[in-house]
């Protein structure tokens, strides 16, 4: 945070430790962010609430299904020209916006502590990611698109290649919780494979995809190739209906209308939904270790996270240890506002959020459930800030038992065996994260091979699998379809094609002149062919 004189930074930030001020924005620092937006501003705007102290932040114009339609053929014009740039060069792009967003940094955290609510060590685990993703993108994008030969129909006369083409333009209709890690993680394998983009940010966090467009201009990207539009649900219909691809990170209810709707239109929608996450403490864990992890595994970003832990399962050989270690830890953590790093949890976003998570604990704890740590409304801290929840006892009726809370409650289930562990983790409609902790990895891994879910860590909560960027990522069952990261993300977003040359057509080798014989030469023929390249193994 820049220094600041009566209330005021001198980088337009209210100084949120000044008695006088909120956590607004001057309208000459985010009017350049504005002017991004494709909006015609006719039809009114949104005004969006600060979470740490609920002052109003920004009035942002909204977009009409005219707008939408708009920007899509503009994103469709430009897509034409970008889509001729060399590969190797849209690579550059990426890799000049990982140093971007490292070096400009201090401002995308401002804009996501504002905007979201979170801490800065969550807004920087953002910056870190998108880092990450640019980062490999910008390294591996030739190779993912790169043609592929395969085997042909007739060894030593077909040749047969397999292209990838983009798709055109790509739809992202983005969540307000990871709004910079969650919009580039499907944005960038989008852009560099050649597609335009048009990008729907939550009502709650425009800014911050605004500034990620800025960014990307700034490292390269033609203008015209991403679009911002802005508004509620009536402009990601709009969106859906008019791209050539769609992809949506939010509830499994909305998933499944966004997956109608492009089912509608045979167009692809990847899809990252709801998960009611497990972690297994398994009986030869270390303890102290395994606490230290859980913590952050269940009550980073505010536990507002779609891959965060909700359910907890110990082994009853060492579960009253572990709440013993984990319990005292999670009462420690610290929790307030600030643009700064003196805080490990922040704030809910907004009054939906914790209303949510209240319901879920005070029905809980109606049903019998026993509050461990937490349980709290914090709101001498801001508005929305909830006290992290361990809450043991919890019954199957509950809704935190079945439902996704998203927010900064664990609930506590014991079991006697890794069997019983597994078929408890397997226990829901969900499977998009799971974690297993246990000193043996060999077994932690025959355990997460059994475990219904899109990624499963051992030893970790959930930064393992997902950092790890060139492997897929996404969720089995009502968590969703389709993957993000890795060859699986780029490939989503383009046609594949395959391009069959057939060689000695003049020499009266063509499968066409084969087929002319005799019906018993040709099929005599053709019988003993096959039985060679089985033989000989022939793919």
């Amino acid at each position: 945070m820049a220094d600041s004189t009566d209330g005021v930074s001198v980088d337009g930030l209210l100084d949120p430790d000044s008695p006088t001020a909120t956590y607004a924005l001057e309208p000459d620092v985010v009017a350049p962010l504005l002017d991004r937006l494709a909006s015609s501003r006719g039809a009114g705007e949104h005004r969006t609430v600060a979470p740490f102290t609920g002052a109003p932040l920004v009035a942002v114009p909204l977009s009409s299904e005219q707008d939408v339609a708009g920007a899509v053929a503009r994103a469709r014009e430009a897509q034409r020209a970008w889509a001729q740039v060399p590969v190797r060069e849209r690579e550059q792009v990426l890799l000049r916006l990982h140093d971007v967003v490292l070096d400009r940094q201090s401002e995308v955290l401002d804009l996501l502590q504002l905007e979201n609510g979170k801490s800065r060590t969550s807004a920087f685990d953002e910056v870190m990611d998108v880092a990450q993703v640019a980062r490999h993108y910008g390294a591996r994008a030739h190779r993912y698109l790169a043609p592929r030969r395969v085997p042909g129909m007739i060894p030593g006369l077909t040749s047969t290649r397999v292209l990838r083409h983009p798709v055109g333009v790509v739809g992202v209709i983005a969540p307000w919780n990871y709004p910079l890690t969650l919009t580039l993680s499907d944005l960038l394998p989008a852009l560099v494979a050649g597609n335009a983009a048009v990008v729907k940010p939550d009502l709650q966090t425009p800014l911050t995809m605004l500034w990620a467009a800025e960014a990307l201009e700034d490292a390269g990207l033609p203008a015209g190739v991403l679009q911002v539009v802005y508004g509620g649900p009536e402009v990601g219909r709009a969106l859906t209906g008019s791209v050539d691809h769609i992809v949506f990170t939010g509830s499994t209810a909305v998933g499944r209308t966004v997956a109608a709707q492009a089912g509608e239109r045979l167009i692809g929608a990847t899809l990252e939904l709801g998960g009611k996450n497990p972690l297994y403490v398994a009986a030869d864990a270390d303890v102290a270790s395994t606490a230290r992890g859980v913590v952050r595994a269940c009550f980073a970003n505010t536990g507002q996270l779609c891959m965060s832990i909700e359910r907890l399962i110990l082994h009853d050989d060492i579960a009253d240890e572990f709440l013993d270690e984990f319990v005292p830890l999670v009462r420690d953590l610290t929790m307030g506002p600030g643009l700064d790093y003196r805080h490990q949890v922040g704030s809910l976003t907004s009054q939906a959020q914790l209303d949510r998570v209240v319901a879920h604990v005070d029905d809980a704890i109606a049903r019998g459930a026993t509050v461990l740590a937490g349980g709290v409304h914090r709101a001498d801290l801001g508005p929305y800030f909830y006290a992290p929840t361990v809450l043991d006892g919890v019954p199957d009726d509950a809704a935190c038992a079945r439902e996704e809370t998203f927010g900064p409650v664990v609930s506590v289930r014991r079991v006697a065996s890794d069997d019983e562990a597994v078929a408890q983790m397997n226990d829901t409609e969900f499977g998009l994260n799971a974690s297993i902790w246990t000193s043996d990895t060999a077994r932690g891994r025959r355990l997460a091979a059994r475990v219904r879910a899109g990624s499963v860590n051992v030893n970790d909560g959930y930064a393992a699998a997902w950092g790890s960027v060139a492997a897929p990522s996404g969720g089995f069952k009502a968590s969703g379809q389709g993957r993000r990261h890795g060859r699986e993300g780029i490939e989503a977003v383009t046609e594949v094609q395959t391009v069959a040359v057939q060689r000695g057509v003049a020499r009266g080798l063509s499968f066409d002149t084969l087929h002319e014989r005799p019906g018993e030469q040709w099929t005599g023929l053709m019988t003993r062919a096959l039985r060679a390249m089985r033989a000989v193994r022939v793919p």
